[in-house]
């Protein structure tokens, strides 16, 4: 890492620092400060963009001299936002109303710098076709993937949550797991971080 500037993940969820840790990057986590209630009339794609900028943003202060990743996931099926479901008994409503359908997931990332003040934003879409599943298979997912009360859509794509998807159409596997790397690889070599050197 080429630059003196310290590296902030303004998130609080565990697949993001697996991710980010998986660059062999030196970075440090703190939970961002930002209301993640839709706005009226704001598109899945909005809202995702809204909260990855509001939470980094949102560290700005702590941090007046790093580079900030904020990042946000929402869910979109059936014409509304899905969120994280947080209990077993709103993934497995959440589950049955997105069984044999497609989901659009908008995984948001923002990379502040706040020694200058330059901001990079990007919205990956990945688009999930859920299998059919049964009252009896959805149980057993959230049974033996309890971590998937706290992924959108109740889908945590890199455990077991596999078995209930058809097919992924994405850019960027790694977004689906709320973190866009590839565009965040990008955004860092333009501050001068090489992941590579």
């Amino acid at each position: 890492m080429n630059t003196q500037l310290p590296l902030i993940l303004g998130s609080s969820s565990v697949f993001r620092q697996q991710q980010l840790a998986r660059l062999g990057l030196d970075f440090q986590t703190a939970s961002p400060d930002c209301d993640e209630t839709p706005l009226p009339n704001e598109s899945a794609e909005e809202t995702a963009l809204r909260l990855a900028v509001g939470k980094a943003q949102s560290l700005a202060a702590r941090f007046p001299q790093a580079l900030i990743i904020g990042a946000d996931q929402v869910a979109w099926c059936h014409n509304r936002q899905l969120g994280k479901p947080m209990d077993v008994a709103k993934a497995q409503q959440m589950l049955q109303e997105l069984s044999g359908n497609d989901i659009e997931f908008y995984s948001a990332l923002c990379l502040l710098n706040t020694a200058t003040g330059r901001m990079h934003t990007h919205v990956d879409k990945t688009v999930v076709r859920m299998r059919a599943l049964t009252h009896k298979q959805m149980t057993a997912y959230l049974q033996r993937e309890p971590d998937a009360v706290y992924c959108a859509g109740a889908a945590k794509s890199e455990g077991l949550g596999a078995a209930l998807l058809q097919h992924i159409h994405s850019s960027d596997p790694n977004a689906l797991i709320g973190l866009p790397i590839f565009r965040l690889i990008d955004f860092l070599q333009q501050e001068g971080v090489d992941i590579l050197s």
